[in-house]
């Protein structure tokens, strides 16, 4: 075996290995049971299963046809980029309308930063009467 067979055989492995990883992101995206933790398994595994595609795609090319493909490095980044930046908007956007979150969530962490904890709340109301205790003293 020589150099470009052990590359291609490498592409090709990546490539299996990202349909395989893409297999499981669909069957998480079915079994899972509210939006946050299918858009997780939407974004998070579908995202290394096209990034493994793609660099298998890359590899492939390289070592078969000795040509370095700028447009599969462009996708590579692009997919980088971009797939985590829209899940989050998506499952942020989500949380915003009030989603229901599923009955086997145990907490929600993030209640209280953005609709204010009883601390936040009870500072507020000091300073809106003017009955502040001093911070400390010279």
């Amino acid at each position: 075996m020589n150099v470009n067979a052990v590359g291609e055989f490498v592409g090709a492995a990546l490539i299996l290995i990202g349909s395989i990883i893409s297999v499981i992101s669909a069957i998480g995206i079915i079994r899972f049971p509210d939006v946050y933790t299918r858009a997780h398994a939407a974004t998070k595994s579908s995202t290394l299963a096209v990034l493994l595609t793609l660099i298998g795609t890359f590899l492939y090319i390289w070592f078969s046809d000795a040509f370095i493909s700028v447009r599969v490095i462009l996708g590579i980044l692009f997919v980088f980029i971009t797939a985590p930046v829209s899940g989050h908007l998506i499952i942020r956007a989500a949380y915003r309308s009030n989603v229901k979150l599923a009955d086997s969530t145990i907490e929600d962490e993030l209640k209280p930063v953005l609709h204010g904890s009883g601390q936040d709340k009870k500072q507020s109301n000091e300073h809106e009467q003017g009955t502040e205790q001093p911070q400390g003293s010279l």
